[in-house]
């Protein structure tokens, strides 16, 4: 059986980044190579949709960034509760990471995943039996 792996909300939105599109190649072969193993979160799914709604050079229409949030949806998707809020408090603190890294690295927690595929925290640092990939780093 596979590892479970959590991917981060930036690994999603290269997906639709036109302005990036090494990355954009990278971020699809992940999803597709690790496609049974992914777990998100409640939180990777609202960045998704506000990042590429927004942020993007070529922002996604609405109904189209819609239909992305039901896809990312339908993956196994840990719930972002009052306990996981708490649990990412007391870790923002402990591991010196803003509270919305934490939020994420207690969902991969949750989610029993062994990898965080993200460019946002160190690569190889390790939270527990969580190690952090960023997948971009030759991109």
């Amino acid at each position: 059986m596979t590892d479970k792996v959590f991917v981060d909300t930036n690994v999603f939105v290269y997906l639709f980044d036109r302005d990036a599109r090494v990355k954009q190649a990278r971020a699809a072969a992940l999803v597709e190579e690790e496609a049974e193993a992914i777990v998100i979160s409640t939180q990777v799914l609202q960045e998704f949709y506000v990042t590429v709604t927004r942020k993007l050079g070529k922002p996604l229409p609405k109904p189209e960034a819609e239909a992305a949030v039901r896809r990312l949806a339908a993956l196994s998707v840990v719930d972002t509760d009052v306990d996981l809020v708490l649990a990412a408090v007391t870790s923002s603190r402990r591991h010196r990471i803003s509270y919305w890294d934490a939020l994420i690295v207690e969902a991969a927690l949750r989610g029993e995943c062994r990898r965080l595929l993200t460019e946002d925290l160190q690569h190889g640092r390790r939270f527990a039996d969580l190690t952090v990939e960023n997948p971009f780093l030759d991109a």
